[in-house]
């Protein structure tokens, strides 16, 4: 049998479960196959490019349940698409004319590379899918197994993506105490954006987590900390259609009767209205290497301060982002065991040369199972209809209408 050699990398955008998931791959390799080499591309598909790799040593194994504690990635993380060439090109990547997806088949041949663990969202996945089939197409025998890492959790067909429990928990906390702000000024409003570019999951499950949290507090009749002041107003996500001047109607009720507003705003909701208003006015809107928009030039919360700020009567106005706070957090319970079990059958395919992505398959039952590259796409909605998000807004008092 010839030799085995794993390597492995994260890429895309930072979630709670990059260094467990780097922890839990060199604790398994270690437990089932000692034998074989690993190593590490530093970030992500830079470092695969570049010939940039960490070799995991002795000492790295024996220590490797630490990773368990952090958040972030130890090995590095980078957004690159290798189907596009002229990005890969003017990064310094590949030379000009050269094919990044062929530069990456050579770097993994040449540094005896059999097994590749990638560990990221849709964009990393089907940027691995890409390379696993010029792979297959051209000779190279080599398997690739990724996990799927997103706090958005919006990658199909995966039922739960790593990382995004923990980030709904941590933007939950960071919540608890932004929403005391609302007792710093009278009639203040305060937008929480949550991240959540298609898929407003993560900004529902905060909301859930937030309500969780706070539903058993006790306060002092009379004071302004109260039930009203820990209380959601509003929650806005992609897949969701309002009449602005409706809601705004709703929330100027609720300011001048409690003298604050909360809101929950995915920074994707209203996003393909706000950009057509800033591309109608003439502005170039920023798209990074996959071609999506850079979100962060867009600050959707600021727009969703604005309109309702003017239109309730609000003498403050506040945006808070919990976003690069809850995605670098260290992964919770949940998402520990989660983690280990994408790990250990990711582990388990890769020797048995059974490439694709570990996760539980939405269209076999929620089964877990290694499910195969072309079937691994982002976008994916959340469902509207999923019942605990009915029971979130019925306890806001907030009607809603799918998009």
């Amino acid at each position: 049998m010839a030799k085995q050699k794993v390597a492995m990398l994260t890429a895309g955008g930072l979630a709670p479960c990059l260094s467990s998931a780097v922890g839990g791959l060199i604790e398994r390799y270690s437990d089932v196959a000692p034998e074989i080499e690993l190593v590490a591309y530093r970030s992500g598909y830079q470092g695969l490019l570049l010939g940039d790799r960490i070799e995991i040593t002795k000492d790295m194994r024996e220590k490797a349940h630490l990773l368990h504690r952090y958040g972030g990635s130890p090995i590095g993380n980078s957004r690159v698409k290798l189907t596009n060439a002229a990005d890969c090109a003017k990064r310094g990547l590949v030379k000009e004319g050269v094919n990044p997806l062929k530069a990456a088949a050579e770097q993994l041949a040449a540094d005896g590379i059999t097994i590749l663990h990638t560990i990221g969202g849709d964009d990393t996945n089907t940027t691995a899918a890409d390379l696993a089939a010029y792979l297959g197409a051209n000779g190279y025998d080599l398997t690739v197994v990724g996990l799927p890492k997103t706090v958005d959790n919006d990658v199909v067909p995966i039922r739960q993506s790593l990382g995004a429990w923990t980030a709904a928990e941590v933007g939950a906390g960071f919540f608890d105490h932004v929403s005391n702000e609302q007792s710093a000024a009278p009639r203040t409003l305060v937008v929480h954006e949550v991240m959540g570019r298609h898929c407003g999951w993560l900004t529902a499950a905060t909301a859930r987590a937030y309500v969780e949290r706070t539903r058993h507090n006790e306060y002092i009749d009379g004071l302004m900390m109260n039930t009203q002041m820990k209380n959601i107003d509003g929650i806005y996500l992609p897949e969701m259609a309002f009449n602005l001047q409706e809601e705004s109607e709703r929330l100027k009720k609720i300011m001048d009767d409690a003298g604050f507003v909360t809101v929950f705003v995915s920074e994707g909701a209203c996003l393909d209205a706000i950009v057509a208003e800033r591309e109608a006015a003439g502005e170039t809107i920023k798209r990074d290497a996959f071609g999506h928009v850079k979100i962060d030039t867009i600050n959707v919360g600021n727009w969703f301060s604005k309109q309702f700020g003017t239109l309730i009567g609000a003498e403050r106005a506040m945006v808070q982002k919990s976003g690069y706070y809850a995605r670098s957090a260290p992964a919770n319970a949940d998402d520990l065991r989660l983690i280990q079990s994408m790990v250990d059958l990711a582990v388990e395919s890769a020797l048995n040369k059974v490439s694709g992505v570990t996760g539980h398959d939405e269209a076999q039952n929620g089964k877990l199972r290694t499910i195969e590259f072309p079937r691994i796409k982002g976008g994916k909605h959340f469902d509207l209809s999923t019942r605990w998000f009915g029971e979130l807004m019925d306890h806001v008092g907030q009607a809603f209408k799918a998009g």
